[in-house]
């Protein structure tokens, strides 16, 4: 039987990097008495994956990783039993069989949804609506919006526009904060900084990494009728 969870990284884990939540989580299976399988061969490892993990300082509401188990809790115990191991910063809030036609969450991955703030101490140089008129003559009335993207080995010319399905700001109690959902995955992958870091570009404006909060709202797949869904819809609650 094959499973989806998904889980919250919030506070002082959100400095946890992807391999040491990889053994955080393997530990946790441990502890809550999850039946999961192991591989086979000299050194036998649990069947676990993430989906897009995230990079280093980044918060989540949307983080996903598929076991396979022997045999099961329901989704009410598990998720009461998986909680019980975790420490504050990583909450679980979802525990599903997935349907037998869905694929590995890792290899699934279309797009990702996220909100950037300005973390205390900085402030944005525009009001929200300000911003909606820069963002709206600057990116989305464009046809499009070429940028130079820098790799490991060299620089390339890339078209952000139809990588970029969502880009909005909004004024959160006194708080500006945009919310962007990028095209994520192995063929198309897009950091939501860089969305925002490139108009500022455009703006003649300096980017502070440090004064912007990431935060992953959720990780989507296209389903049978290709639209996009959250990975948690390819399961169903284990009663």
């Amino acid at each position: 039987m094959r499973i989806r969870i998904k889980f919250k990284k919030y506070g002082a884990m959100k400095f946890i990097g992807h391999l040491d939540m990889m053994r955080y989580f393997q530990k946790a299976m441990r502890r809550a008495e999850i039946d999961i399988c192991y591989s086979e061969g000299f050194s036998p490892h649990q069947i676990m994956s993430f989906a897009a993990p995230l990079g280093v300082g980044i918060t989540s509401d949307g983080e996903y990783l598929d076991i396979e188990v022997n045999s099961t809790y329901s989704t009410k115990e598990a998720i009461e039993r998986l909680n019980a191991t975790m420490v504050e910063g990583v909450e679980v809030l979802d525990y599903v069989e997935l349907y037998e036609n869905a694929k590995k969450a890792m290899s699934v991955v279309a797009s990702a949804s996220y909100t950037l703030s300005y973390k205390e101490g900085y402030n944005s140089p525009y009001t929200a609506n300000e911003w909606k008129e820069i963002i709206k003559e600057k990116f989305i009335d464009r046809s499009s919006f070429i940028i130079i993207k820098k790799t490991k080995k060299s620089e390339k010319e890339m078209d952000l526009k139809p990588l970029v399905e969502q880009f909005d700001v909004s004024d959160n109690a006194g708080t500006i904060e945009f919310s962007i959902k990028v095209t994520t995955g192995s063929t198309n992958n897009v950091k939501p900084e860089l969305v925002l870091q490139s108009i500022y570009k455009e703006l003649n404006l300096e980017y502070d990494t440090d004064a912007i909060q990431i935060h992953r709202k959720d990780v989507f797949a296209f389903n049978d009728k290709e639209e996009l869904v959250p990975l948690i819809a390819f399961g169903r609650e284990i009663l």
